[in-house]
């Protein structure tokens, strides 16, 4: 499994406005969804493509396009849909799924209830987008989903990271041949005492949308 955590100016900026408790939750939704763009631009250098002809107002000419099958955006429900339109203005013409997930909070453990996915993912592409990597469970659980229909390829995007979820998500895959990497925007210091991220940003399904 590869990290990669995208170093960037604008990327820390952005987060450091995530973070402020301060921050109402409309400014918060335009910030990550800011921040998704960004992270996504990291995110899909290896995306596939294969050539294709076109010609310019002056000559011929070889260029890309996304190769087929088309990548699988795949929100993990429900904060993962704040980062969807971030992640589609890159990549429009990706086809996206969606994984229902929940942490139990007395054991950390994700359970799934519910997708909507193809049945067959043989050869595709995924990119899943959760913001938060905490403990791991739901990350290593959605991939290990996808893996299990078929999927070769899989990037995860998220905020932020902590050391215990990265190291859960690696000893998780460690029998997955596909490729797994996670593509976050800083991994912080650790995770607390109830499992939330530290320093971190709270809950962001709760700042996205609201407590329920």
């Amino acid at each position: 499994m590869r990290v990669h955590v995208a170093d960037h100016p604008l990327i820390a900026h952005k987060l450091t406005y995530l973070r402020d408790r301060r921050t109402d939750t409309p400014t918060f939704r335009r910030l990550a969804d800011e921040l998704v763009t960004l992270l996504a631009y990291e995110a899909t250098r290896e995306v596939r493509v294969r050539p294709f002809e076109i010609e310019t107002p002056v000559a011929p000419t070889t260029g890309i396009h996304l190769a087929s099958p088309k990548p699988l955006v795949v929100p993990i429900l429900r904060a993962g849909l704040g980062m969807l339109d971030g992640m589609m203005r890159m990549v429009p013409t990706a086809e996206v799924g969606f994984v229902g997930m929940v942490r139990n909070e007395e054991t950390l453990e994700a359970h799934t209830y519910a997708n909507r996915l193809p049945d067959d993912l043989e050869a595709r592409q995924c990119y899943v987008l959760d913001p938060m990597l905490a403990t791991g469970g739901t990350l290593s659980a959605a991939v290990r989903f996808l893996v299990d229909r078929g999927a070769d390829d899989i990037t995860a995007i998220t905020l932020l990271s902590a050391p215990e979820g990265i190291e859960r998500l690696q000893a998780d895959l460690s029998d997955v041949d596909a490729p797994v990497t996670v593509v976050t925007g800083a991994i912080d210091e650790r995770l607390n005492d109830q499992g939330y991220i530290v320093p971190g940003l709270g809950d962001a399904g709760d700042r996205l949308y609201g407590v329920i």
